[in-house]
């Protein structure tokens, strides 16, 4: 019996894991990658002799009973070389100079901060019970069933839990994982990445290609770089082939599209069974903010290893608000690597931003001398801001490389750069939240914008693409 062949368009965590599902489903998988290494965010790159990552950091929630856990199981990844944060403060949040601690585990977690904030003991119990709940429940997705959390507010739930603004602030401090939005930002994706960080924190040692590696190599069929799709070929209601920028054609019986359903809505004829209607609705629902990452290389000995991450906010940062034009936040994230007297070797800053339309038509490496002095000022910046939280952080800098949202878009297709892909509205959930069918029935999505972001999310998203797909769960997942 022949074996179905499916496409894959694009090569990030989705798409590669989409890749790894169908392969075990007996697929003979074909995933596409426009620029020269796959991975999407979760590519690295060489400065100064050192590997930095695009976008991955560190993940929740992948020890025995976390939601990341029989994830990672079934994609054969929980054997990398992990690194496990500070259990008592895996996340430190700074906010005017005032440090508070984020400790691994729910009770450890209460306690931490219930020290700091004796009379909210109450509230930060609601609130990881409300957390350990919708956690529980991840799954439940695969059953076809919306958690009743995305149909509720963050703020307000936040709000129910605790009247102190400082606290809530503090609970907001790691926002830097997720774009807040007091109006439309569901509970339940405050809660879900929430609650698999306290779960348990890692980072890895190698980072995002080692995960990359490990994924491309359980794929049948092949990881092809350099191959970008130019056009999809549709014929009576399906598509048929996708046409490469090369002239090639490759014909196929499935197609998952791992790249933003904008972008996707390029490759397709204007009589496409994705109507404009579709299109419409999908390209009317907003993207998060970008992030702007100073990649840095420190001084051997100059700075000891932290296992926790440190966010930085001024004391007037609204978590919750738009983003502001001046740094109001940093976070501070270690690399696991370091150096033989056992030393930092290499942080991120990253810092949410925005880019004025003025760079829309712009390309990289062909910005200007206003861009380069953008970057500069914004670097500076989040320079000065971490070093209230990490002194001694600028008189330990190497080197220091710099990446806007509009880096992000030109290298991995994201639509203006976003960090967290399409924002969800907890108003209208059925509505800003993406079915992995598209009205094309062989096109399927994938990929952080659909469901959940970041490397939960994402996870989570390629099984729900991978079951449109068969017809069914994967049956060894859980």
């Amino acid at each position: 019996m022949e074996m179905k062949k499916a496409v894959i368009i694009g090569s990030g965590l989705g798409g590669l894991e989409c890749g790894v599902i169908l392969s075990k489903e007996g697929y003979d998988v074909t995933v596409l990658e426009k620029e020269i290494q796959a991975g999407g965010c979760l590519q690295g790159f060489r400065r100064g002799g050192f590997r930095f990552d695009t976008g991955f950091h560190y993940v929740g929630g992948i020890e025995e009973g976390g939601p990341l856990h029989p994830l990672f199981r079934y994609f054969d990844l929980l054997d990398l070389p992990w690194v496990k944060l500070d259990e008592d403060c895996f996340d430190e949040v700074v906010i005017g100079g005032e440090r508070f601690p984020f400790a691994m585990g729910y009770d450890r977690f209460i306690d931490a901060l219930a020290a700091r904030f004796p009379s909210e003991r109450a509230g930060l119990e609601k609130l990881i019970a409300k957390f350990r709940n919708i956690g529980d429940h991840i799954f439940d997705a695969f059953k076809g069933e919306m958690n009743p959390a995305f149909a509720e507010g963050a703020w307000d739930f936040l709000c129910s839990c605790t009247d102190d603004p400082l606290l809530r602030k503090v609970l907001s401090g790691t926002s830097l994982k997720l774009q807040l939005d007091a109006e439309t930002l569901p509970l339940y994706v405050f809660a879900q990445i929430s609650n698999s960080f306290i779960r348990s924190s890692h980072r890895l040692t190698g980072g995002g290609p080692a995960i990359v590696d490990r994924l491309a190599s359980q794929i049948d069929g092949e990881v092809r770089t350099g191959a970008g799709v130019s056009r999809i070929i549709e014929k009576d209601g399906a598509v048929v082939a996708v046409g490469l920028e090369s002239g090639e054609r490759i014909e196929a019986d499935v197609f998952i599209s791992d790249i933003h359903p904008t972008a996707l809505f390029g490759l397709l004829g204007e009589d496409s069974g994705v109507r404009k209607i579709y299109r419409r609705r999908i390209s009317s629902l907003e993207n998060s903010c970008g992030m702007f990452t100073a990649n840095i290389l420190l001084k051997e000995g100059a700075l000891p290893y932290l296992g926790r991450n440190i966010f930085v906010h001024t004391a007037d940062e609204d978590p919750w608000g738009p983003v502001p034009e001046r740094t109001g936040s940093v976070m501070i994230h270690f690399y696991p690597e370091r150096w033989p007297d056992g030393s930092a070797k290499a942080v991120d800053l990253l810092s949410p931003m925005r880019m004025s339309d003025d760079w829309d038509e712009t390309r990289v490496g062909h910005r200007g001398e206003k861009y380069l002095a953008l970057k500069e000022s914004k670097a500076a910046e989040c320079l000065d801001l971490a070093e209230t939280g990490l002194p001694g952080l600028k008189d330990a800098v190497e080197g220091i490389w710099t990446s806007t949202p509009l880096t992000w878009r030109d290298y991995t297709a994201t639509e203006s750069g976003s960090a967290y892909g399409i924002m969800k509205d907890w108003r209208n959930p059925l509505g800003s939240v993406i079915s992995p069918r598209t009205p094309v029935q062989n096109l399927f999505l994938t990929g952080q914008n659909l469901n959940l972001h970041g490397i939960l999310g994402t996870s989570m998203t390629s099984f729900l693409t991978a079951g449109a797909v068969l017809g069914r769960m994967p049956s060894t997942l859980l």
